[in-house]
């Protein structure tokens, strides 16, 4: 036995083991702590990279580089996070995205969500955005269990998961959430405040949202299942081989490719040779790969983009399928289609909505399926939500690509910046075309003034002259091309009645647009377009009946004014109807003629959109333009134009005006 208390003290500075030349002691300290960090040897310094700022950041980092056969085995789960600014127009936005989780047919019964938070089953929407007003950003989060199907309600698991997430952050969380069973993969969307319980901005480091946030909801779900067992985890394999998507065997594959595209198909396990070699096989077939020699294969450059764009395709096609079953359409897989908006061959496409929905409910985008005139089903990606306005179903439209090409006013600015040492001005331009108008230079200015804010493109001088850069018009493209991320198309409502609806309608329809017109759009004799054939024959009947048309040497002849007769025989009736019920007399605005009062509304009809302008003792129907709408209750004033109007926001006539 020893003697605990027989020791010999060796006496020396703080700093020193003792041993000349040795290392100081704080360094040795500071190594030693570098190591149990996970790092290597030494004190080498690492790039920064902001990951580690914030709330979390040290249980991120923990869980991101725990046992690796612990997390294979862990219960997979998925999770989307966006944070979003809330100034400016962020808090509408936040609005409109409360709407969207909360719309109708994604419960298991198919009525609209229903919030809750920590201690409620239903929680107040309202009272949580008013909460946030004044809240630099929110967060959001979209979580998915591989095993969400299993639970009959998943309110217990996301409040597990927020109580975690306040353990690990230190602070508690302001949160609501709804619950999603519309697709195949139960989901949540949690929308959690950007402050924490002091009322301070609530930083989440990156690392956690990535990857500690992940692990928490895994490390729950396999707590309720148990761990994945040997057979689930060789099932989910052996499901991969016949893929055609992006798979976890193709991420190992394209690891383990060398920089000529080489790999082998070998691997030290039987179970995952046999599944490598089969996946090739299933790559081969797909045009993907190539067999050089035995057990040698060369994979496409592109193998990676090229499966996601199929797994996207394929998740397309299946949306389509089930939107027009859910329709009771019947169409052929084959006439479905994808409309590119990038491809500089892609026309428009006319046609009946079919379904609108969110293709990405993180960041609100949303897609169109249009049933088309031309006989196939298009898939339209129509980007975000508040860039469209809202189209139900069964709605006539057309939608066209948009152009990322400059347009003529951004030309024109080049023309006169290019004859006056790179500056334009209003002054500048009246004096290098004296055809022009101030009014109409002033909308370059405007367009000069969009880009700006959005870009920083071109720079306004004090004086409130441009310099123009000698590349303005690569700049415009470039300002287009970031235009048409957030809404790739333009979406144009023909009609909002359907096609049984305009066949008897009182008004100038779609369908007596297509009869007259010299360039009528194409139909083809199946799908939607066979039914646009019919009705238009129903229609030719009914403008027969009303002495609108005749026929004559089998052909039917229309009346030279009949859209003008339709159109004005609604508004009469409508005008009526309105007068009763705002007890003012109606005027009809006439070519040329001044429109000035109060916008009050608008009323849809048949032959369009009209806004009711309404004075002291009388009121007018005129053309409607999407503009006006965050207009409606203001004085506006302006001048008839054929069809169309030409207004000033405002009293006064210098206002704002919208041509």
């Amino acid at each position: 036995m020893f003697d605990d208390d027989n020791f010999k003290p060796k006496l020396g500075k703080i700093r020193s083991r003792g041993s000349k030349g040795g290392r100081k002691f704080l360094h040795q300290v500071l190594a030693a702590s570098n190591l149990a960090r996970g790092g290597a040897g030494g004190t080498r310094k690492s790039r920064f990279t902001g990951s580690r700022i914030g709330r979390g950041a040290g249980v991120g980092h923990v869980l991101a580089n725990r046992d690796r056969y612990a997390a294979f085995r862990q219960r997979r789960v998925i999770i989307k996070s966006r944070i979003v600014k809330l100034a400016g127009k962020g808090m509408d936005g936040a609005r409109a995205h409360l709407r969207y989780i909360q719309r109708d047919g994604v419960t298991r019964e198919g009525e609209p969500g229903e919030l809750y938070g920590a201690e409620q089953d239903r929680a107040d929407g309202r009272a949580f955005l008013e909460r946030s007003e004044g809240d630099r950003h929110q967060f959001r989060f979209i979580v998915s269990a591989e095993d969400g199907a299993e639970y009959d309600d998943l309110k217990p698991l996301t409040r597990r998961l927020m109580t975690r997430m306040e353990e690990d952050l230190g602070t508690k969380l302001d949160w609501v959430a709804v619950d999603h069973y519309n697709t195949g993969h139960p989901h949540t969307h949690i929308l959690v405040r950007g402050r924490d319980e002091r009322g301070k901005d609530l930083i989440i480091a990156r690392d956690y949202i990535t990857t500690g946030m992940r692990e928490r909801a895994a490390e729950i779900v396999s707590l309720d299942f148990g761990p994945r067992s040997d057979f689930e985890i060789e099932s989910r394999l052996r499901h991969e081989v016949e893929q055609e998507r992006l798979t976890s065997i193709d991420r190992r594959l394209i690891r383990d490719m060398d920089d000529t595209g080489l790999v082998a198909a070998t691997d030290r396990d039987a179970f995952r040779q046999s599944l490598r070699v089969s996946r090739l096989q299933k790559l081969k077939r797909l045009g993907l790969a190539e067999e050089l020699r035995p057990s040698q294969w060369r994979l496409e450059v592109e193998l990676e983009d090229t499966l996601r764009r199929m797994g996207e395709r394929g998740d397309i096609i299946k949306t389509m399928h089930r939107e027009m079953a859910g329709q009771n359409i019947a169409r052929s897989p084959g006439d479905y289609a994808i409309l590119d908006p990038t491809d500089a061959n892609t026309k428009s496409v006319i046609g009946r909505v079919v379904a609108r929905g969110l293709s990405d409910e993180l960041h609100d985008r949303h897609y169109l399926i249009v049933d088309g005139v031309d006989g196939r089903t298009h898939y339209v990606d129509i980007g975000r939500g508040e860039a469209t306005e809202p189209t139900s179903d069964g709605n006539i439209v057309r939608v066209t690509p948009k152009t990322i090409e400059p347009r003529r006013v951004d030309r024109t600015v080049a023309e006169v910046a290019g004859a006056n040492d790179g500056r334009y001005t209003i002054d500048l331009h009246l004096k290098h075309d004296p055809r022009a108008t101030e009014e109409y230079a002033e909308t370059h200015v405007r367009r000069l003034e969009a880009i700006r804010r959005a870009t920083g493109g071109v720079a306004r001088e004090p004086n409130g002259s441009w310099i123009i850069e000698p590349d303005h018009l690569d700049r415009v493209v470039e300002y287009e091309r970031s235009l048409a991320r957030a809404a790739p198309v333009i979406v144009e409502k023909l009609s909002h009645l359907t096609l049984d609806q305009q066949a008897g309608a009182d008004g100038a329809t779609w369908l007596d647009r297509q009869l007259v017109s010299d360039h009528p759009e194409p139909t083809r004799d199946s799908g939607f377009g066979r039914e646009v054939r019919e009705a238009q024959a129903r229609r030719r009947q009914w403008l027969i009946a009303e002495e609108l048309a005749y026929e004559e040497q089998d052909r039917i002849v229309y009346r030279a004014n009949m859209l003008a007769v339709l159109r004005r025989r609604e508004l009469t009736r409508v005008a009526g109807q309105l007068s009763e019920e705002l007890g003012l007399a109606y005027v009809e605005a006439r070519p040329g003629e001044p429109v000035e009062g109060t916008l009050r509304r608008s009323v849809q009809l048949a032959s369009g959109k009209y806004a009711v302008i309404e004075k002291s003792r009388e009121f007018t129907l005129v053309p409607w333009r999407p503009v006006l709408e965050r207009h409606i209750g203001k004085q506006v004033s302006g001048i008839m134009r054929g069809d169309g109007i030409s207004w000033t926001i405002g009293r006064q006539r210098s206002g704002p005006s919208i041509s």
